[in-house]
């Protein structure tokens, strides 16, 4: 668990890095994550931000058009969420859907917590968009009519439940589950037992994962052996075979819908003026092991509709 932690970390260095260059905006990162206080390849390397920045984007595209055809009369529970910061992101946007939950481990919930209470740009926004009783805080949880942040071992769905009940999680509110290389880490049972939890729980919902694919070959092995020396496993790499192999555990779980594409497809999406611009920040001399990367990642999103939305 401490080395999976770990990725915590060493994503929320990277985005923070991306963004203090100009790859997309986030005022809100600094507040959360150091900035690098020097950089070595390849551990953030052009290529290995371009993805990042991929991500962020094709994530986002998902997510904003859930709250549209919702018309943010929903809730989104953003699962594994380390030091994101969306939930501040869309309150500027004035896209907030009714409730916003967070969850990961307890020691990484308690440092964002304390970040919270410590800086005012995080805390105010909470505050904001506050009604009713008083806001409820402690070391491992956070809870307001808007926000909550709870601390929780995903690979135990009864425990995961009652703390988001206890937080007032709505089930029959349209439900986004968002998901960033996160089922990776648990075994292919423990995130089946996950995904058939929430299918069965909401009746409208989608899921959003994003994570490793393509792992049979040889830079997947690669991929695979640099996490080993750091002693954190891929539990759950076997599921990452392929974009079927994605799509399929989705449809054996209980989700009505999926569909899975990698990452350069994502890439080829996005509004070419604006990576245009990014691909202008930085010298990308290795091409083919940019692409190489970007095919070893995808995003899959499954639905389930019982109101035809």
């Amino acid at each position: 668990d401490e080395a999976v932690r770990g990725t915590c970390e060493d994503a929320s260095v990277c985005k923070r890095f991306a963004v203090s260059v100009g790859y997309w905006k986030d005022p809100y990162i600094q507040y959360f994550v150091r900035q690098a206080k020097e950089r070595k390849a390849p551990e953030i390397n052009r290529g290995k931000l371009t993805c990042y920045y991929a991500r962020v984007h094709g994530v986002s595209y998902l997510i904003q058009a859930f709250l549209k055809k919702t018309e943010c009369n929903c809730q989104i529970v953003n699962l594994g969420a380390g030091m994101d910061t969306l939930f501040w992101r869309l309150k500027d946007e004035n896209l907030l859907p009714r409730k916003y939950f967070e969850v990961d481990f307890p020691m990484i919930v308690a440092r964002k917590i304390h970040n919270i209470k410590s800086k005012p740009p995080l805390s105010k926004p909470i505050m904001e968009s506050h009604s009713g009783d008083s806001l409820l805080i402690d070391s491992h949880s956070l809870d307001s009519s808007r926000y909550s942040l709870v601390g929780a071992d995903l690979r135990f769905s009864s425990d995961l439940e009652e703390k988001l009940k206890k937080h007032n999680l709505d089930t029959h509110l349209p439900t986004l589950l968002v998901a960033e290389c996160v089922l990776v880490y648990m075994t292919p049972q423990q995130s089946a037992n996950l995904l058939k939890w929430a299918a069965s729980t909401f009746p409208v919902a989608m899921f959003i994962n994003y994570e490793q694919v393509n792992m049979t070959d040889r830079f997947g092995q690669i991929m695979i052996e640099n996490l080993q020396r750091r002693q954190c496993n891929l539990a759950g790499v076997e599921v990452c075979r392929s974009l079927d192999s994605q799509k399929e555990r989705l449809l054996l779980n209980g989700w009505e819908t999926a569909h899975a594409i990698d990452m350069m497809k994502v890439y080829s999406f996005l509004p070419q003026a604006d990576v245009k611009r990014i691909e202008g920040l930085e010298f990308l001399d290795e091409k083919e092991l940019f692409e190489q990367l970007m095919q070893h990642y995808c995003i899959c999103w499954a639905s389930k509709d019982s109101s035809n939305l």
